[in-house]
């Protein structure tokens, strides 16, 4: 795969989840005319969905690795 563990993949989820909800709150603001404009929401959601595709696949990665397959001898 890409060396990235499923620990980690998991931990730059959580931060991308935890910047679309603050970005959620507000976008940006403007104070004596001028603005900041704290992120991109689409550029959040592509990063969203690119790791939680890594969290997926390393979560189903792991669980084939951990089966145990039992065969019927003829």
């Amino acid at each position: 795969m890409s060396g990235i563990t499923l620990d980690q993949a998991q931990a730059q989820l959580d931060l991308w989840l935890a910047a679309s909800a603050a970005v959620a709150k507000k976008q940006s603001y403007s104070i004596a005319g001028r603005s900041l404009t704290l992120a991109d929401a689409a550029d959040i959601l592509r990063q969203v969905t690119y790791w939680n595709s890594m969290v997926q696949t390393l979560s189903a990665s792991q669980t084939r690795r951990g089966r145990i397959r039992y065969g019927v001898a003829e």
